[in-house]
This record gives structure tokens, sequence and C-alpha cells, in this order.
């Protein structure tokens, strides 16, 4: 009989290739999505996958609808990819994002104990926990200091899950994973952003790309390759938090560079720098180091960061290209 798994945020872009890997696994997948989501489901439909995941209502904020819901679907496995997840809303919306990212997280790991303390629990840290670094390469042991509404909230989160496996043995395991991108990624999110202004510009729909701090440094890998990691760590005899990353450290503009250079341009001819786009308070640089993660489950990043770009870049052509084709059309008709 195959298992059963349970993800958050399953239209996201980690739920979808998360969804995908254990499909693929021959694994039962239900995904949670609230009605008042404005999430879409195009993301489970690029990977042809839409109709192979059973979407669940429910909420992570409403206790209730989540205890009912792990009742009736009996899973094995409880991925929590759900939240507010962009960083700049976070200063926005601090309140929601905490009921959200935070609570939320509580309210998935208390329907857990509730209803069968045997799931097996993963929860979705973030490098953003580290914030304003105390080490200048941040593994498990490093200390935390959020510099966002949203880091604070994932911080909250994941001492949780760590509380539940240490106060009711629940096997829970967080994931502290560093920056993960891929074409499935928002576009409100910096890579994609740029990705996006890349294809447009070289299309000659755009002339410029706005952009915030390009001096910021992150670890960027691709996150079809992060959600392995995730599985693997349910996969294990003991229940652990697990830094997931590249060890790779880039700078905005680095990044600005590559994926113009994809496309024969300068990227200085095109990016303007804009004060609208900087956090209220910068994170300057985060880069992890995974060797816990290598050693303990055989993971190692798959895909360079050069591919990376290229994937994105290229697959932002192609959807840009067939919106105006289908545009001109429309319009000419």
């Amino acid at each position: 009989m195959s298992k059963k798994a349970l993800i958050t945020g399953v239209t996201g872009q980690d739920g979808a290739y998360l969804s995908k890997l254990l499909l693929e696994k021959d694994y039962k997948v239900y995904g949670l999505l609230a009605r008042r989501s404005s999430d879409t489901q195009w993301r489970l439909r690029h990977l042809g996958i839409e109709n192979e995941v059973d979407l669940m209502e429910g909420d992570l904020t409403d206790l209730s609808s989540l205890t009912r819901l792990l009742s009736s679907i009996t899973a094995n496995e409880v991925y929590n990819l759900g939240a507010q997840s962009f960083v700049a809303t976070s200063w926005m919306q601090p309140v929601l994002t905490g009921m959200t990212t935070g609570i939320g997280a509580v309210n998935l790991l208390e329907a857990i104990r509730l209803t069968d303390p045997a799931i097996r629990f993963y929860q979705a840290s973030s490098s953003e926990m580290f914030g304003k670094i105390q080490e200048p390469i941040q593994s498990e042991r490093t200390p935390f200091y959020p510099r966002s509404p949203y880091g604070v909230a994932k911080l909250y989160a994941h001492w949780m899950t760590v509380n539940y496996r240490e106060s009711f043995n629940t096997f829970a395991c967080s994931g502290i994973l560093f920056n993960h991108e891929s074409p499935l990624r928002g576009i409100e999110f910096v890579t994609r952003k740029i990705s996006d202004g890349v294809a447009r510009i070289k299309l000659g729909l755009q002339s410029e790309l706005r952009l915030g701090n390009l001096e910021a440094k992150r670890d960027w890998g691709y996150a079809a390759d992060y959600v392995e990691a995730m599985w693997l760590m349910l996969q294990q005899d003991t229940a652990a938090d697990y830094v997931v990353a590249t060890g790779r450290c880039t700078s905005v503009r680095e990044f600005c560079r590559l994926a113009f250079r994809h496309v024969g341009l300068d990227y200085e001819k095109y990016v303007v720098t804009d004060k609208k786009f900087e956090r209220p308070a910068e994170v300057d640089v985060l880069v992890g180091n995974a060797a816990k993660a290598k050693a303990v489950l055989g993971w190692k990043p798959k895909t360079s960061l050069e591919e990376l770009v290229a994937m994105m870049v290229d697959a932002d052509l192609a959807r840009v290209a067939s919106e105006a084709q289908l545009a001109s059309s429309i319009s000419s008709g």
C-alpha cells in the first residue's frame, strides 16, 4: 500500500515540485487549499500533475479544519510549506504573516498530536531566520537573528517544531532552506523578476529593469533539488533539523549579469536601482553549510547556478513570446 502525504502550500513552487516527486514515488498526494487563497493551480498544471493531486479544503489558521482533514485522509507524512512567503509583504501584513507562517505551523503540529501522533512532520524553515548573520557561513548551530516579520514568524514555527519533537516525541523535522528558485517561482521574487525582465527586454517589450539592493548576496539553488531533501528528512530513523544550501554566495548584481549574458546583453545598460524596492531592514548576505544534509541524508545540489539562471530565462522567454503572440493575434483578429 502506497504512502499518503498532505502538503500545505501545494500550489506554490515547492508544493508543486514536491507533489511531483512524491507521485513519482507512488505516494497518494493530498494538497491543502484555503478558500481565501488567491493562488491558482498553474504550477501543478505546468508539471502535468494537476489531476493527480487531491485538493482538500482547509486553512492553516483553523485548527478544527486541519484536525478533520487529518482524521479523514490518514496521512503518513505532512509537509508544511504553506505560509505568507514573500518577505517584503511581511512588513505590510505582519499579523497575517504571524498567523499563517507562525501559528499555522503550530495548528498543524497540534492537529497531528490530536489525531495521529505517528504522522511524520516536515516544517519549511528558512534561511531568513539567520537574518543579521552571526557567523560568516550558517549551519544548524548558528544563532538566529531574523530581520523581518517573515523571518520572526518562521523562527517561531521552527522552535515550536523542535518543542513538539522534544515534548511529545513527534517525528518533526525542519529544513532550513536557503534561497531556492525555478521557472515556477512567483514573479514578485527578485530572481524571477530578473528572468522575466530579461525576457521582456530581449523581446523588445521593456526597456529597463528596476531593482532594489544589487549588493545583497544569497545562496541560490534549484527548488526541484531541494524538495528531495525534504522527503529524505522524513525517511530517517531519527527526526532532526537540516540546513539545505549550495554553499555558493552570489550577489543580485551577479545574478543579473548571468541572466542578461545568457541572451547576449549587458545588464549595466538596462538595470536601474530603485530605493522603493529596498527592505526596511536589509539582510546583506546569507550562505549555508549543508554538510549535515550531505553526511546524514546523502543529499547534495545537482544544478549549478548558471544552469538555474539559463533555465529560468529560457522559460520566461518562451512564456513572454507566447503571451505576446497571443495578444497580437487577438488584437489583429
